[in-house]
């Protein structure tokens, strides 16, 4: 709970030294030596805490992190709400004289705290050591064998057979699922694939969704608005005449097998298969497999002493004989359960490799495993000796549900937002929450569960064991409330007040802007559906750093928003979906605030990105622009100096055809994404001239020629090309234009005559897809998947592409 100090220390410095848009108070200069020794306190505490989180323990540490916590709670709430009360009953913004109460008491809290501290200081001694461990598997290569004859054995029955692999949580059920569904043999096998995971709390919707997303490709907005009656017909009829393999993972109980299974997967006699992954025997029976289940086994004690070494050494790495067999003993003493060695495998990872900090981790894990709960109790551990930065970014996991796909982007900007993350260097907020997401991973705590393109995470997942003790420990630091765990009375339970910072209200739809929102000025996160143009007193919320606002219709409208939100200078991002901005302010070139704060701002009308405006945004990454009018000047895109991702898409048809020659793109871009354009001759030479461009979207675009002809040199360091839904009919091209790509993705190009043969040869190639594309598209991907079959090439069709 110790993690607590990070906010408090930010409130305290806010009260000192208030950013010069939120001077509107004056600190009662009784007051100022009071707040200015718990500062000093806070951040001696701080830095201690910092340094002995990963500690061997000693006694006392824990129950002082745990006074800490609850007294940098008090305080922050003290403080926080005589702020918060100070400036709603303060009309206007007028300025006022903050006296905060109770500060004497605070700081003779935290005195004793420190006193304490030094003690403890006197006792320990730390170390530590980072290492970045690898994602193994071990020990299912017999039960990869063994299933993959019994998906793809020709001799086996043609009619639909369903396989259902059965195990304890944690045993590697979903990983040896995995194995099998990205085999090079089994893709190349079945037609197409799909794969969701069902969970406890399950979700027909989620899953209908899941499925159609594998087979088609991509969901259209369409199916998005549908039934789930519309959606499993859509599913029954991708299906319908293919060989497809479904893997449903983490089934709890027959009723969504019963209500999608038995009614939309279709048996045609042509060796489909089923994969069914349960903790539950009776569900496997019930299911109608007529074939024996696959039963999971813990692993033998070399193989799990073969699955710790791998996580914990590197490739060619060994273990010292000093360490080889204390090391033994902590593998044995998880039991066999993959979970538990992946998880202690990450905190050895981190620990200093010595015997005595090993045999401390051996004595821990002896300890737990003759527990009833001793899974949970050996992950505990892991979680005891996380340095206390990313306890708080542990915990806050637990907010997302069960088998809930988490995007990075939104992650970040939420842990931003919630003010618990230490300050790492000259990093902003974003940059340290990546650093504790890559931290977390590295410790296996949480799963990278997309990854495209390649070295670029998309989106992370967490077991279901490990939210558990999310969930578990959150309760108990008073962190957070999901919901009453099974066994404990609800008044028993005594939360902190809450003090909101982050409000998501996206799924509910408002004709007009709630004013309520205005009273919460301690946000930092809102997002909203909203069919009203904001508010000028929006700007109340002065510490807003994200701003998401999504349109309640599916047409696209612009936002008339007062220039005050572009002028809240602790924005960090503001982000319009279904929507654009466009402010209307007659004097807006002559205004000069400093937006030096944000860092991504979409979707924005051109008319309205002036070259004085861009010029106050030098620090903005990322940036969505739309063509709303014919007549839209040059823009000079080079003006924020570190642009980096940038989606340009046209809402009026008559500028379309000019608006990307008024465009000077910035040799900073990494990522382009072009939408609903004109493409004329020259303009993709003018996009391949970027040589730091490696992931370029070409979407609904419409090129003049029909035609597309790289030259040698363009599109130098392209890892990542998609053309979706083009009238492209001739694309001419070889490996010498693209000689880095990595994926290549096309989809929606039923004009298209052929795949240039010679994009098989990139040596860096690694996918090509196709998807609802022409029958000559198709031809040709399977002409280059025949040449490149011994070279590892991957070649993937969607439904109506074969």
């Amino acid at each position: 709970m110790a993690y607590n100090l990070e906010s408090l220390v930010k409130i305290l410095e806010q009260i000192l030294h208030p950013h010069h848009h939120q001077h509107i108070w004056i600190l009662d200069p009784d007051k100022k030596p009071l707040i200015e020794s718990l500062l000093e306190k806070s951040r001696s505490l701080r830095k201690f805490f910092e340094n002995s989180s990963s500690a061997v323990t000693v006694d006392g540490i824990r129950d002082l992190e745990s006074f800490v916590g609850a007294a940098a709670q008090d305080a922050e709430d003290i403080l926080e709400s005589h702020l918060t009360d100070q400036i709603i009953s303060t009309p206007g913004g007028k300025g006022f004289t903050l006296s905060p109460p109770n500060l004497s008491e605070l700081n003779a809290s935290l005195d004793s705290a420190v006193e304490e501290m030094k003690k403890i200081m006197s006792k320990i001694r730390m170390a530590k050591q980072d290492q970045d461990p690898k994602n193994v598997v071990v020990g299912i290569s017999e039960d990869v064998n063994k299933l993959k004859d019994w998906l793809t054995n020709s001799q086996a029955t043609r009619a639909l057979k369903v396989i259902p692999i059965v195990g304890m949580g944690g045993i590697g059920k979903s990983t040896l699922a995995r194995h099998l569904y990205d085999d090079s043999f089994i893709i190349s096998h079945f037609d197409t694939r799909g794969w969701s995971t069902v969970s406890q709390n399950y979700n027909v919707h989620k899953i209908l969704l899941d499925l159609l997303g594998c087979l088609t490709g991509k969901l259209t907005d369409e199916m998005l608005k549908e039934q789930d009656d519309q959606l499993g017909l859509h599913l029954h009829q991708s299906l319908k005449g293919r060989r497809y393999l479904i893997v449903l993972d983490d089934i709890w109980n027959i009723e969504p097998w019963d209500y999608i299974a038995r009614r939309y997967f279709p048996d045609d006699g042509n060796g489909s298969r089923i994969i069914v992954t349960t903790r539950e025997s009776k569900v496997a029976d019930d299911t109608g497999s007529g074939s024996p289940h696959h039963e999971m086994s813990l692993l033998k004690d070399d193989a799990s002493w073969e699955l710790l070494h791998q996580k914990v050494f590197a490739p060619q790495e060994t273990c010292a004989p000093e360490l080889e067999e204390v090391g033994k003993r902590i593998a044995n003493n998880c039991r066999g359960l993959p979970l538990a060695i992946n998880v202690i495998g990450g905190l050895l990872s981190q620990a200093k490799r010595s015997p005595e900090s090993w045999e401390q981790i051996a004595k821990d894990v002896s300890s737990v495993v003759a527990d009833k709960e001793q899974f949970s109790n050996i992950l505990s551990l892991s979680y005891n000796n996380l340095p206390y930065h990313l306890k708080p970014c542990f915990l806050y996991m637990g907010a997302f549900p069960e088998n809930y796909e988490i995007r990075a982007s939104r992650l970040v900007k939420l842990w931003a937002a919630e003010g618990f993350l230490k300050r790492v260097s000259d990093k902003s907020p974003e940059e340290a929450a990546e650093i504790y997401l890559k931290a977390l991973a590295d410790r296996n705590l949480i799963f990278v569960n997309r990854q495209e393109p390649k070295r670029n995470v998309k989106s992370y997942s967490l077991h279901d064991l490990l939210r558990d003790l999310c969930v578990r420990k959150a309760h108990e630091e008073k962190f957070l409330l999901v919901k009453a765990p099974d066994g404990l009375p609800g008044d028993t339970l005594q939360l902190r007040r809450i003090l909101l910072r982050v409000l998501d209200i996206l799924g509910i739809k408002s004709d007009q802007f709630p004013e309520e929102i205005l009273q919460l000025v301690n946000l930092r996160y809102l997002a909203l559906s909203s069919a009203e143009t904001l508010p000028s007193s929006i700007s109340r919320l002065r510490i807003l750093q994200t701003l998401i606002v999504q349109a309640i219709t599916s047409s696209s409208w612009p936002c008339a928003v007062t220039p005050e939100i572009l002028d809240m200078t602790q924005l960090r991002h503001i982000k319009f979906r279904g929507t654009y901005v466009w402010y209307h302010d007659k004097n807006k070139s002559t205004r000069s605030v400093v937006r030096k704060n944000l860092l991504s701002l979409s979707t924005i009308a051109i008319s309205q990105l002036s070259d004085e405006f861009l010029e106050t945004v030098r620090n903005l990454k990322e940036l969505g622009i739309i063509c709303d009018s014919p007549c839209s000047p040059e823009r000079d895109l080079t003006l924020p100096r570190k642009l980096q991702k940038l989606k340009c898409s046209s809402a009026d048809l008559s500028c379309t055809d000019v608006f990307l020659s008024r465009l000077i793109f910035p040799s900073t871009l990494k990522k382009l994404t072009v939408s609903d354009c004109i493409i004329l001759d020259g303009q993709m030479s003018k996009i391949g001239e970027l040589q730091n461009l490696e992931v370029l979207k070409l979407r609904k675009n419409h090129f003049d020629s029909s035609m597309w002809e790289p030259t040698e040199g363009e599109f130098s360091r392209l890892r990542f090309l998609l053309l979706e839904d083009l009238n492209l009919v001739n694309w001419i091209a070889d490996d010498t234009h693209f000689p880095q790509l990595e994926h290549l993705v096309i989809r929606g190009c039923s004009d298209l005559e052929d795949i240039p043969l010679a994009i098989g040869e990139i040596p860096t190639l690694e996918i090509i897809e196709v998807h609802r594309s022409s029958a000559y598209a198709v031809a040709s991907a399977l002409k280059i998947q025949e040449e490149q079959v011994d070279y590892g090439l991957q070649v993937r069709f969607g439904p109506s592409s074969q």
